[in-house]
């Protein structure tokens, strides 16, 4: 067993204390928000857990993930495979996900600092500034929610040199956090920002396959549509809840394996992520998949940000809702639904709200979406 510090989201702090957890010189650390309280954990975990990540609960009820120092660094040796060779990483991400974590470890793998950029609210141009600060005979990687890369995409497409030129100086770009809408992908490419689309979770150290294709070692299936993953990234386990552990990591013989909730399949022999498997609705006595019908909504242009979630309807049970940054006809929004969908699957609504609610890590908040459909 080893000690476990809870030590605030401060990124001096952080990055000295995962270094430290990683050479076994210091104990197993619980990052957390400055300023939020601490989870109810343990004073001691098994010897070879170096992080511990309070999951956001999103979608259920938070979790205390227990990663291994060598499930962190066998991601972030594979990551610098994926990725053409070791570099410079900037940490825009909080510290306290695994995806902000996993920035820290990487650049110390490769022997860098990690460099955060400035403190309080991410801006594209904090963002170029500590990029454009690196040195640049290194190759120059960074990490970011989709969100963040719009932001970004907004600043280049309004012609702001400084950002322009921090993009064409990263080598990377890791998006994960969500699905990346596919008209965000395209102005992306056209804004030349180098992305490498990400897809993990907490469970497997941080994201563990990389525009649709496993990292080395990992292992992928779709069983009865679930994706489930298998490798040397996989966490312990859930501290203090043996029963959760059992039911999330399955045990066969000379492999483990997560099962994420998640629906995916293969599309010419890439991994493609649908939606959660729990994010099946029944609506008029059809089964729709929220995740394909947001997959339809975002392909249509002049919406902004979309998402899709579900509401209560004393009629069809529940039916699909579509939270929006800008109008849109819905007539125009259910015909495209329809046509790649099927019918049942058209929204029943469209709700426009100033901006898409998030939470601390930068992903959508889909409870508090789900409460503005409830009350639409």
């Amino acid at each position: 067993m080893r000690d476990l510090a809870i030590i605030a989201d401060d990124p001096d702090t952080m990055i000295a204390a995962i270094r430290a957890a990683l050479d076994g010189t210091g104990p197993a650390v619980l990052p957390i928000a400055a300023g939020s309280a601490a989870p109810d954990a343990p004073a001691r975990v098994p010897l070879p857990v170096a992080v511990v990540v309070a999951t956001s609960g999103t979608s259920g009820t938070p979790k205390l993930v227990a990663v291994s120092s060598g499930a962190l660094l066998a991601s972030a040796t594979a990551t610098e495979g994926a990725l053409g060779g070791p570099g410079e990483w900037v940490l825009a991400l909080p510290g306290h996900y695994i995806a902000g974590m996993q920035v820290v470890v990487r650049a110390l793998a490769a022997g860098t600092e990690p460099v955060p950029i400035a403190p309080g609210p991410f801006t594209a141009q904090a963002l170029a500034a500590t990029v454009l600060a690196l040195p640049g005979d290194r190759r120059r990687y960074t990490a970011l929610v989709p969100t963040q890369l719009h932001r970004v995409i907004e600043a280049v497409e309004a012609g702001d040199p400084q950002v322009r030129s921090a993009v064409h100086a990263l080598d990377a770009v890791l998006i994960g956090g969500g699905r990346l809408p596919a008209g965000l992908a395209d102005r992306a490419a056209t804004s030349g920002v180098p992305i490498r689309r990400t897809y993990g979770a907490s469970e497997t150290a941080g994201g563990c396959v990389y525009d649709g294709v496993p990292l080395a070692g990992v292992e992928v299936r779709v069983v009865d549509g679930e994706v489930q993953l298998s490798g040397p990234t996989l966490a312990e386990g859930y501290l203090g809840d043996p029963e959760r552990t059992a039911g999330a990591f399955l045990q066969e013989p000379g492999r483990r394996w997560y099962r994420t909730g998640d629906a995916g399949e293969w599309d010419g022999g890439r991994l493609s992520i649908v939606g959660r498997l729990d994010d099946v609705i029944i609506t008029g006595g059809e089964k729709v998949s929220l995740g394909l019908v947001e997959r339809a909504v975002q392909a249509l242009p002049g919406l902004g940000e979309a998402l899709v979630v579900r509401a209560a309807d004393p009629e069809w049970g529940d039916v699909p809702v579509v939270i929006a940054t800008r109008d849109v006809d819905l007539a125009v929004v259910r015909a495209a639904v329809a046509d790649t969908v099927g019918r049942a699957a058209a929204p029943r609504r469209v709700v426009v709200v100033r901006e898409i609610p998030l939470l601390p890590s930068g992903k959508p908040d889909r409870r508090a979406l789900a409460a503005l459909a409830a009350s639409s």
